[in-house]
């Protein structure tokens, strides 16, 4: 499952382990609950304020927006990883399989993230005259970033708006 050799590290998959499966337990608790219905979609697009403040910084730097957009360019990975999050998994989903299956969104983001710096190389090598490795290099950090980012900030029960399951009404304070 979510052992990509970029991103699994066996000592940081046990700490994400230890200090986030009771929140799973919860959070399948919560959601299994007859009372529990799942909200219609929703999306922020890249949350954390990103696709907010990339579109405040396009509308005043016409050099962004001109090559990239109002957007991030990786917009869509991340409205696709929201939609792995708004549900949170399945009914069914032990605390494991949950927390695997969040796992395996974070690592499609990522992976997402660094398939659209790829299919941008052409433009971007031609536009700020930089090598197809330093191109690499930029979206490796960003991709990576991001990645540790919704490690860090989407874990269930944890009252953010973006948290795994934000679907599902709030499993409660922490």
């Amino acid at each position: 499952m979510a052992k990509e050799s970029d991103a699994f590290n066996p000592q940081i998959d046990k700490l994400e382990r230890q200090l986030e499966l009771h929140r799973h337990t919860q959070f399948l608790a919560k959601k299994n609950q007859a009372d529990s219905v799942l909200s219609p979609f929703t999306s922020d697009g890249c949350s954390g304020g990103l696709s907010v403040g990339w579109h405040f910084l396009s509308g005043k730097i016409e050099q962004i927006q001109n090559i990239h957009g109002t957007l991030p360019p990786w917009e869509e990975c991340c409205i696709t990883h929201d939609r792995a999050y708004h549900p949170g998994g399945t009914i069914k989903d032990s605390s494991s399989d949950s927390f695997e299956k969040r796992k395996d969104a974070d690592l499609a983001l990522k992976k997402c993230v660094l398939t659209t710096g790829k299919e941008r190389s052409h433009e971007l090598m031609a536009e700020y005259n930089i090598t197809e490795t330093e191109l690499m290099f930029i979206y490796q950090n960003i991709a990576d970033m991001m990645y540790r980012a919704v490690r860090i900030g989407g874990m269930p029960c944890s009252t953010l708006p973006w948290r795994w399951g934000y679907g599902w009404p709030q499993c409660g304070k922490q």
